[in-house]
């Protein structure tokens, strides 16, 4: 039986991308930057490689032999000031350890809107990852997902304080939206359904699209009070974003992102694109964050 092998698990989802196929009985070898981070799995059965997402050479002893690999961006610092200065190094140590170890498939967590290469924000540098992953030659799939409901997080408290939820998104379009839960179950089953040469695109939503209002009308009904949803304007949010300590950069980026979604940009590409629907509900995901 072969060996999968993911990245990311002090995350949301690769927690669950190798939560899911221990579960099913599945052997797993989990990459940790630090070892002591390795021992809960060590102790729930899975093997531990010790690498960086930059490091070639660790990263494709940790890949060898594997029939899956899991891998994703770590999100970049929120106060960087150029936040595409990391990503060459981490794009070179993915795709330098998948051209030396020749894992049988790869599984990169994408996002909605990477098919493009501009006006989408921080999502531009997904764009250029599944590119250099497919020039590697190793059958890959990318798992593009959508806006997370997590996301929503950061203004739960400043909506229950202010008794309204402000957000730069279109009151009103639905998009679609997803739980992080959801994209680790459905990546652990795409490293079981591998491609066998080239590449393949899923896209993954929740089981419905919800609008800014939606949120709003979701949030007052776990509350049990009324909570009407505020659109500001796209430098409205940039201005908050740096007040919560974000750079010019960083706040440029996720203007651009919201931007692109409410223009329609940042979007699912459909057509012969896979549409996968997980199961997880806002409301659920909602209750979760504010432990009602």
């Amino acid at each position: 039986m072969g060996i999968f092998v993911v990245a990311g698990v002090s995350g949301n989802t690769g927690s669950v991308v190798a939560e899911t196929l221990l579960a099913q009985g599945k052997s797993v070898r989990v990459v940790v930057r630090d070892a002591a981070k390795g021992d809960a799995w060590k102790a729930r059965g899975a093997e531990v490689a010790v690498a960086t997402l930059t490091d070639a050479d660790a990263l494709a002893r940790a890949f060898a032999g594997a029939d899956g690999v899991y891998v994703l961006a770590p999100p970049f610092s929120f106060a960087a000031e150029d936040p595409s200065a990391d990503r060459p190094a981490l794009f070179a140590g993915v795709t330098g350890a998948l051209r030396k170890a020749r894992p049988a498939h790869v599984v990169l967590l994408s996002s909605v809107g990477a098919q493009h290469a501009a006006g989408n924000g921080p999502i531009a540098a997904l764009h250029a990852f599944e590119r250099e992953i497919a020039a590697t030659g190793v059958p890959a799939t990318f798992l593009r997902a959508a806006y997370f409901m997590e996301n929503w997080a950061s203004s739960l408290g400043g909506a229950l304080e202010a008794n309204a939820l402000y957000n730069a998104l279109t009151a009103d379009r639905k998009i679609p939206q997803v739980a992080t839960r959801d994209i680790g179950t459905t990546a652990a089953r795409l490293l079981l359904e591998p491609v066998a040469s080239g590449t393949r695109v899923v896209e993954l939503a929740g089981p419905a699209d919800y609008s800014l209002d939606d949120v709003a009308a979701t949030l007052s009904a776990v509350v049990g009070r009324s909570i009407p949803a505020v659109q500001v304007p796209i430098e409205g949010l940039k201005g908050a974003l740096r007040g919560m300590g974000a750079s010019a950069a960083v706040a440029e980026l996720y203007g651009e992102m919201t931007d692109g979604i409410n223009r329609g940009h940042v979007a699912f590409e459909h057509g012969a694109k896979a549409l996968v629907r997980g199961p997880t509900t806002l409301e659920t995901v909602l209750r979760s964050l504010l432990k009602r």
